[in-house]
């Protein structure tokens, strides 16, 4: 992710638990206002030993992502439409802009790539071909057709589209759009189209192409309906919402700077793409597609323009190395099919003078091009292959993890590097993929859960003092250590303390000293989403977990386009089971303005949903629009409101009806993760 509808959290601040400025010992010394503290020495050691391990003396990245510049806006800040800031690129301006002299608490290859994310403005590719980088996560890049532009990803937001649009305007002239790309299924590539089509004509709008890949609606409009309030509140963790934008905070995400917040929306696709090798033109425009659904994405194609010998790899190649397991918790990717994708890209655009994607900045040049295509292919297939070679010598995923590396030729380019996915984190993917949770070990089968199991540590160990007087000691001693002694040693106490927190949460002392453990592991971090993850959760330890939880409203444009049975989906995996015991009813739903008919049936705690005709009897009916449906969902339109109003009209019994509703949970997506 990039962004399957991605991200649908708001920065929300929890209350704090403590007055960082009372700490006492590690945490105390140096602390920021968010309560982050000093980094030691071996976090400052162990960072400065990145500059021997790359060439940082290259400013190739550097001249590329600043070539091509015609305007920026140096005071980047953009507003959501109900107030606040969606976009703030100045809260950014505490980075070097060429990327050196890497503070002790930011690793200086993530301080490179967050510098390079930080080069923003209109730039123009090649003749015909611009981009806007660095008004949302995503670039969007225009494309210039015989009658108007031809635009592609209209970024996350509608504010962010909407802003970059009137940009290009401004300074590229006024043209009609006659087509729009969605190269991939995640929100960031999409959901700002409104955006766009705000400032568009009626005629301009009703001759519209909208050109996706085959699946892109059903994939767009259902990733994360069903998982979506445990994808978003880990989804703050990965992003870093709760944290200051500084050297002790947040920096970038590797793969940009970060989500925009603001309103999401969303269109249908005129045409689908089902094939590699179709060939379109759109407005006097010849491009040729490549699908490559199932890589980064579950719905996504390239595509290559013939007359600029520009290849568009869409999010199947970056200036990073990418996720095959995003943190945020999703399905696990095909690192194997991912790989081979790249080659054949690499194949059938071998032409191609010119690469531009869907984030970070263009390469020029036909070797270059190539050479940067090798390396990503055999980056993902190394990680594939060798995770599966010594997990079938009987290697753990922890133990793949620990000591797999990129060989040295394929560890000397940047653009491969783990700024958003990992090695580490990878490589379990990989034999996720293969075979799962469990790693034969009969101890893991029925293992207590973690609070449970926790306590029993702590005890065995002599109690919490004895535990954190020991971990006291060895966290004082790591400062001492060299970087890979003192790396693993905040390592083992990452896992030794949060034993202690799981079994004692109200234990101030244990969850600070973690807390500063979390500090240190995250400033060494080359990956922005570890980092984000441990400082978040070293700033939730200190300050809690957020008051605030997802805001489905937020979705609304989007569940309006979302398939109607995901919708009951969803409400199968809220049902509370002990509430629907012994329950044996049906309720019919009818979309009066779809003129379709759904039987939802409640037996054995389990509730099930299928389309049927309208005449099938049920014990009650509903009838009502899809929008109006939306807003009970999300809350906008309460049920004991609507049932007895003119809004919709029903049969049966009132009570029976909020009876059933009232079984389903109501998650708040503020759970906690780092206590228990």
């Amino acid at each position: 992710m990039s962004l399957p509808l991605k991200i649908l959290l708001a920065p929300l601040f929890g209350i704090s638990l403590a007055l960082t400025g009372c700490d006492s010992g590690p945490d105390s010394s140096a602390a920021n206002s968010a309560g982050h503290s000093a980094p030691t020495a071996t976090t400052g050691q162990a960072n400065q030993e990145v500059l021997g391990q790359r060439p940082f003396d290259n400013r190739d990245d550097f001249e590329n992502a600043r070539r091509g510049l015609i305007a920026q806006d140096p005071e980047l800040v953009i507003e959501h439409l109900d107030g606040g800031e969606v976009w703030n690129m100045p809260a950014y301006g505490f980075i070097d802009e060429d990327g050196e002299n890497a503070p002790a608490s930011v690793n200086p290859s993530l301080w490179r790539q967050a510098a390079l994310n930080n080069i923003h403005g209109l730039f123009k590719v090649t003749d015909g071909l611009y981009q806007i980088r660095g008004y949302d996560l995503a670039n969007m890049s225009i494309i210039e057709s015989d009658t108007g532009w031809i635009l592609v990803d209209p970024l996350t937001a509608r504010e962010t589209a909407s802003k970059a649009f009137l940009f290009a305007r401004e300074h590229l002239g006024e043209k009609p759009v006659r087509a729009i790309l969605f190269t991939h299924s995640h929100i960031d590539h999409f959901g700002g189209v409104q955006g766009i089509l705000q400032h568009l004509s009626d005629e301009e709008k009703a001759n519209l192409r909208i050109i996706a890949p085959e699946g892109f609606e059903e994939e767009a409009t259902s990733e994360n309906i069903i998982a979506g309030p445990a994808m978003t509140r880990r989804a703050m963790f990965m992003y870093g919402k709760r944290l200051e934008r500084d050297e002790r905070g947040h920096v970038g995400t590797g793969l940009g700077k970060g989500p925009a917040f603001g309103t999401f929306g969303f269109a249908p696709a005129t045409d689908l793409i089902s094939e590699t090798g179709t060939e379109l033109e759109v407005d006097g425009v010849p491009m040729i597609f490549q699908i490559v659904s199932g890589s980064e994405a579950p719905a996504e194609f390239t595509f290559y323009l013939p007359e600029q010998k520009a290849f568009c790899g869409a999010e199947l190649v970056s200036r990073n190395m990418h996720n095959i397991y995003t943190l945020r918790g999703a399905k696990v990717r095909d690192a194997q099919l991912w790989s081979s994708f790249i080659d054949e890209a690499k194949t059938l655009f071998a032409d191609a003078d010119i690469y531009f994607g869907s984030h970070h900045w263009p390469l020029w040049g036909k070797e270059n091009i190539r050479d940067f295509l090798a390396v990503q292919r055999d980056t993902y297939k190394f990680i594939h292959d060798q995770t599966v070679r010594l997990m079938n010598q009987g290697a753990t995923p922890r133990e793949i993890a620990d000591q797999l590396k990129l060989p040295p030729e394929l560890n000397q380019a940047f653009h491969n590097q783990g700024y958003y996915g990992t090695v580490s984190h990878n490589a379990k993917a990989v034999y996720q993929h293969y075979l799962g949770w469990f790693t034969a070990n009969p101890a893991q089968l029925d293992s207590l859960p973690e609070t449970d199991s926790a306590k029993r540590y702590v005890q065995m160990m002599g109690g919490a003092e004895k535990v954190l007087e020991k971990a006291r000691k060895d966290f004082e001693a790591a400062s001492d250590m060299s970087s890979t002694e003192g790396r693993d040693t905040y390592r083992w106490l990452a896992e030794l303390l949060n034993h202690v927190v799981f079994a004692e949460p109200g234990n101030y002392e244990a969850k600070r000293l973690l807390a500063s453990v979390y500090d240190q592991l995250g400033y060494q971090a080359e990956a922005a989403p570890w980092r984000d993850f441990y400082l978040t959760g070293a700033y939730e330890l200190r300050h809690g977990s957020p008051e605030e939880g997802i805001k489905p409203a937020m979705m609304r444009e989007m569940l309006l386009h979302t398939p109607v049975s995901l919708f009951f989906d969803s409400m199968a995996v809220r049902l509370k089971p002990e509430d629907a015991e012994g329950e044996n009813t049906t309720i019919k739903i009818v979309f009066t303005d779809l003129q379709e008919s759904y039987l939802l049936t409640l037996k054995h705690s389990v509730l099930h949903n299928r389309l049927i005709s309208e005449d099938i009897p049920a014990d009650a009916t509903l009838r009502l629009t899809r929008p109006l449906f939306v807003d009970l969902l999300i809350g906008r339109a309460g049920l004991k409101e609507l049932l007895f109003s003119d809004e919709i009209s029903f049969e049966g019994s009132r009570l029976d009806l909020i009876g059933f509703f009232s079984m389903l949970d109501k998650p708040q997506g503020r759970f906690n993760i780092v206590t228990p």
